[in-house]
C-alpha cells in the first residue's frame, strides 16, 4: 500500500480489531478496549467487536455474525496478539484477505503491516 493511501486510510478509514476472545477471562475485552483506546488516541476510527451488545444466550455463531457485520463496514483490520489461535479471528482474516482489505498487526500500541507465513502444500 502506498504511503499516500495509508495516510488516507488513517484519516478516513474505519479500522476493525480482530483477536482472540473465546476462552479468555472476560472474553479478552480488556485487551480489545486498551488497543481501541490507544489507536483512537492516534486518530483512527476503530470498530471494536468487544463493544457489541449481544444477548445473554448468544452462542459463538451469533457473536461472529454480529462481528462479521461490523468487519464488512470497515476498510482495514488490525490483528491483536494471539489472533492466529482464534477460530473467529482466522475467519475474519480470510474474509479480509478475500476482500483485499489492508491488514495490520498490533503490538504495544503500534500497527505494522501483517506478515503471514503461507501454508506449505
Amino acid at each position: 500500500m502506498a504511503l499516500k493511501n495509508l495516510e488516507k486510510l488513517r484519516r478516513d478509514g474505519r479500522w476493525y480489531l480482530a483477536g482472540p476472545m473465546s476462552g479468555y477471562p472476560d472474553f479478552n475485552r480488556p485487551t480489545f478496549h486498551e488497543a481501541a483506546a490507544r489507536l483512537r488516541a492516534q486518530g483512527l476510527a476503530v470498530v471494536n467487536p468487544a463493544e457489541i451488545r449481544g444477548e445473554e444466550d448468544w452462542e459463538w455463531d451469533d457473536w461472529m455474525r454480529a462481528a462479521l457485520h461490523c468487519l464488512l463496514g470497515c476498510h482495514a483490520v488490525v490483528f491483536l496478539p494471539g489472533w492466529e489461535s482464534s477460530r473467529g479471528a482466522r475467519l475474519e482474516r480470510a474474509i479480509a484477505e478475500a476482500l483485499g482489505m489492508p491488514m495490520f498487526a498490533y503490538c504495544d500500541g503500534e500497527i505494522e503491516p501483517l506478515v503471514v507465513q503461507a501454508a506449505h502444500k
